[in-house]
């Protein structure tokens, strides 16, 4: 079996919403093609007249909605992810007549509106989120490159290979096999991940831990600003803002039960408002399931009083729970349904509050299986479009099943547990390949096709 040599800070992202596979991946398409012509000769780029980006799957299918058109312009102008501002994609300098002035390689090309293509929503490359970006002049192509967006905002291209990286020393393809190291090497999970982060990314510890705590801000800010911005979300549907009326009706409430649940609720919407309205969140383990763990942390922190370091280890855990089912399926809506985005971020979730409470990798385990398990076959199919409609509520659907999935390892007996997390994620994949594609984020199947 492959071993896993993804780095924390490559499934926990930082970039603007909606989409991971839908914004965030093209975004560095697109800046990937920028650097592809600023380094063409002066007499190549001197011919160059039309630029064009062709959209293929889901891109094609939701990529309006989903802002996929905005991100690829805003890496062609030069911006990453990590360092687009907010609210770029809203501010993308447009000409009058909706064309766009791009600087390439020491010309400035016209990009107009029919030069961004939505292509087949069937196709026969390799994977669903495909994009192709050409540069042509008046005697052909002069450059063109074929991208894969995979999920989760990692990007692929014709002939990718995995770059080398560092060797983990405690090497684990699934959980099975990650339980076994930290057996045989007497290592808590957080000790084992975080050696395997330095040997991979190749920083140390004080790196890793600033990183990390980075990720964590980020996540506290985007459930910040959510919980205090009210009015509409951009797009055609017209939603409202829930999230501050729900904390603020939780705030109004007496110290009980359902005002935790309320809190929590209000966390996952304001979070997820924020990444519908292109804002930016981390890829927990996409965008659109990026109000999962950000409630989750959020309730750890500000309500349970639970130290950063303990959720910083915690967080660990549950990036190696996103690992394995990356590995051994998928964790794209475009490729295996929401139960890959909402139930994956569900499953690290309930694992991070299991290790955050100190309840043991076995609890831990079990918390993800069980989270897992009660996501699956559920499908993708935002209305219009959008990542709104159920995405939201879905959010916060999965923070209270992962804290009570937690419950339920907790206060069971590990012995009768009887599924397995890599029998969880198995069935996932299987479910995922499974479905019909108007299930599968083409916003042509279940609520899109009924709304």
């Amino acid at each position: 079996m492959p071993v896993i040599t993804t780095s924390i800070f490559e499934l926990l992202k930082i970039g603007p919403g909606p989409s991971s596979s839908h914004t965030i991946g093209p975004m560095k398409a697109g800046l990937d093609f920028h650097r592809l012509m600023a380094e063409l000769p002066p007499e190549r780029m001197d011919r160059a007249h039309t630029l064009q980006v062709h959209l293929f799957g889901s891109l094609s299918a939701t990529g309006k909605g989903h802002g996929t058109d905005r991100s690829v312009l805003a890496g062609l102008l030069g911006k990453s992810p990590g360092d687009c501002p907010p609210d770029f994609l809203d501010a993308i300098p447009f000409n009058r007549d909706g064309s766009l002035t791009i600087p390439a390689g020491g010309v400035e090309i016209t990009f107009r509106q029919p030069d961004m293509i939505y292509d087949d929503g069937q196709h026969d490359f390799p994977y669903s989120n495909t994009l192709i970006i050409r540069l042509s002049g008046k005697d052909g192509i002069i450059l063109e490159k074929e991208y894969y967006s995979v999920g989760g905002g990692f990007l692929q291209w014709k002939g990718w290979r995995e770059p080398e990286r560092g060797a983990p020393p405690y090497p684990y393809g699934n959980a099975m096999e990650l339980w076994k190291q930290m057996k045989k090497r007497r290592l808590d999970i957080a000790e084992l991940m975080m050696a395997n982060e330095k040997a991979i990314s190749g920083m140390d510890e004080t790196g890793i831990n600033r990183g990390l705590d980075h990720i964590i801000d980020v996540m506290e800010d985007s459930v910040e600003r959510g919980v205090r911005t009210e009015g509409y979300l951009p797009g055609p549907i017209g939603l409202h803002r829930k999230a501050p009326l729900f904390f603020q009706r939780a705030r109004g409430m007496s110290q009980n039960a359902e005002r935790l649940l309320v809190y929590l609720c209000s966390y996952a919407f304001a979070a997820s408002e924020e990444n519908a309205a292109g804002h930016t969140v981390v890829t927990a383990p996409t965008c659109g399931s990026a109000g999962v763990i950000p409630a989750v942390v959020r309730l750890l922190r500000r309500h349970q009083k639970i130290p950063l370091e303990k959720v910083r280890g915690a967080l660990l855990g549950a990036a190696a729970v996103g690992f394995i089912a990356k590995q051994n399926a998928s964790i794209s809506g475009a490729e295996v349904g929401c139960q890959g985005e909402i139930g994956v971020a569900a499953s690290m979730a309930a694992a991070l509050v299991a290790l955050a409470n100190d309840s043991g990798v076995r609890i831990a385990e079990n918390a993800a299986e069980t989270a897992l398990e009660h996501h699956l076959g559920m499908t993708c199919d935002p209305v219009k479009g959008y990542v709104q409609i159920p995405c939201i509520e879905r959010n916060a659907m999965g923070a209270v099943k992962a804290y009570t999935a937690y419950l339920i390892a907790r206060e069971g007996l590990p012995d009768w547990h009887m599924v397995g997390l890599d029998k969880a994620i198995e069935a996932m994949n299987m479910t995922g390949r499974d479905m019909r594609a108007e299930y599968r984020e083409t916003a042509k199947g279940g609520l899109a096709r009924c709304c």
